[in-house]
C-alpha cells in the first residue's frame, strides 16, 4: 500500500496533475530553498511547468508524516534533496524541500 506521499510522487512522474493534487490539502503549502507557494492549485500550477521526475531513493515515516531522500530529475539537471510531507487526514498539508541550490545557479 502507498502512502499518500509516495502516491502524490507516483502522480507527478506519470503527469497525473489532477490526481496529484486530490492528494494535496486545499491549503497546502510549499516551502522550498528557492521559494514558497500557498494553495493547492498553485503548486500543481508550478508542477504542470517543469514536469520534475523523483527518484526515491529512502522513505522515513513518523505517524503520518513522510520524509524522502530522492533524486529530482529537472530536466537539464538532477539534484538530490530531501522533501518532508506533513500529512493530516491522508491529505498532504505542506511539503518543505531542502537541497543544494549552487548546481541550479551556475550557468
Amino acid at each position: 500500500m502507498h502512502n499518500t506521499a509516495e502516491q502524490f510522487i507516483q502522480y507527478l512522474n506519470e503527469e497525473n496533475f489532477d490526481m496529484a493534487e486530490s492528494c494535496l490539502d486545499a491549503d497546502f503549502k510549499f516551502i522550498g530553498v528557492l521559494g514558497k507557494r500557498d494553495g493547492a492549485s498553485v503548486y500543481i500550477q508550478d508542477m504542470k511547468q517543469m514536469k520534475f521526475k523523483y527518484e526515491i531513493l529512502k522513505t522515513f515515516t513518523a505517524g503520518e508524516d513522510v520524509c524522502f531522500w530522492y533524486m529530482i530529475d529537472m530536466g537539464e539537471k538532477s539534484i538530490e534533496a530531501s522533501g518532508w510531507y506533513e500529512i493530516k487526514n491522508e491529505k498532504i498539508q505542506s511539503l518543505k524541500l531542502l537541497f543544494d541550490p549552487r548546481p541550479l545557479l551556475k550557468e
